[in-house]
C-alpha cells in the first residue's frame, strides 16, 4: 500500500432548501445553501488494491457494499480501479450526504472536478466535490461557491433513516394539493414528516432541551441548530432520550473546501 492515500469525506449540511419546480423527467429543481462540516467519513484508497471494505462507526442505516455503492459507482464512472477501506462516521439516511461525499472523495482522489459526471452519480455529489460553502441549484449540478464562514452547529441524529426518494414522492403528493413551503427554509420538512412521523418526536425533544426551533437537514433524519453546545444549553449533553430511544448530539463546525484534500497514508 505504498501509494495509498487518505481522503476525508466531509458531510454536507443543507442550511436552506427550496423546491422550485419539477422537470419533465421527474427530477426536482432546487435552490439550496450547503456547507461542508467536520463530521466526515474517511477513505483509504490503494491504487494497487481491489474491492471495498466498510467499517461502519455511525450505525443506524444499511450500507450497500457492491456495484450499487457510490464509491464503486464513482470508480466505474471514472474508469479507475482501486482498493478502498471506507470508515463511516456519517449516518446513512441522515440527510447529511454521506454516500455522496464518499463518491466525491473518490473523484478528488482521481483529480476530477467534472460536475456533470458528479451529477450523474447523485444530486449532492457536485457540491461535495467542490466543498466549502455554496449555493446549489438545478438538480444539484449548478454549484456557485460562496465565501467561507466560521459557523458552529449541533446535530441531533436520531436512530432513524429516511429514504430520500420517498420524501420527494411525498413532496409531489403534498404539492398537488397546494404550496409546500417551510417557514424555516427547508421545503422537504413536511414531506419527510409524512414519510417518517417519528421525526417529529425528535424535533420536539431537541426544541424542549434548547428552547429553539430545530431545522431538518436535507430530507432527514438529522435535525440541527446553529450554535455551540454551550450557547444552546447542551454543554453537559451528549445524547437525548425520546421515549425508550436515544439520539446522538454531535457538535460540528463548518469547514473549507481544502478539508477534503487527499493526503498520503501512514
Amino acid at each position: 500500500m505504498s501509494g495509498a492515500v487518505l481522503v476525508p469525506a466531509p458531510a454536507k449540511l443543507t442550511l436552506s432548501l427550496r423546491v422550485r419546480g419539477t422537470r419533465p423527467d421527474g427530477l426536482h429543481e432546487l435552490d439550496a445553501e450547503m456547507v461542508s462540516i467536520d463530521l466526515a467519513d474517511e477513505l483509504l484508497i490503494d491504487p494497487d488494491g481491489a474491492g471495498l471494505e466498510v467499517l461502519d462507526l455511525a450505525g443506524g442505516g444499511s450500507i450497500e457494499v457492491g456495484s450499487g455503492n457510490l464509491v464503486t459507482r464513482a470508480l466505474a464512472a471514472l474508469g479507475r480501479s482501486a482498493g478502498v477501506r471506507l470508515t463511516k462516521r456519517v449516518p446513512a439516511g441522515g440527510g447529511l450526504g454521506g454516500g455522496s461525499s464518499d463518491a466525491a472523495a473518490v473523484m478528488r482522489w482521481a483529480g476530477s472536478q467534472d460536475l456533470d459526471l458528479a451529477a450523474g452519480l447523485g444530486a449532492d455529489v457536485p457540491f461535495c466535490v467542490r466543498g466549502g460553502r455554496a449555493r446549489v441549484r438545478g438538480v444539484g449540478e449548478r454549484v456557485e461557491t460562496l465565501a467561507d464562514e466560521e459557523r458552529s452547529f449541533v446535530l441531533m441524529i436520531p436512530p432513524l433513516a429516511v429514504n430520500t426518494a420517498a420524501v420527494y414522492r411525498a413532496y409531489d403528493e403534498l404539492a398537488a394539493t397546494g404550496p409546500v413551503e417551510d417557514p424555516l427554509g427547508n421545503d422537504l420538512t413536511a414531506p419527510a414528516l409524512v414519510v417518517e412521523p417519528e421525526l417529529a418526536r425528535w424535533r420536539d425533544r431537541l426544541a424542549e432541551a434548547t428552547g429553539r426551533a430545530p431545522r431538518l437537514a436535507g430530507s432527514g433524519a438529522t435535525w440541527f441548530l446553529e450554535g455551540t453546545p454551550e450557547e444552546l444549553g447542551l454543554a453537559e449533553e451528549r445524547e437525548l432520550r425520546a421515549g425508550d430511544a436515544l439520539g446522538r448530539l454531535v457538535a460540528v463546525r463548518s469547514v473549507g473546501p481544502d478539508y477534503g484534500d487527499p493526503r498520503p497514508a501512514g
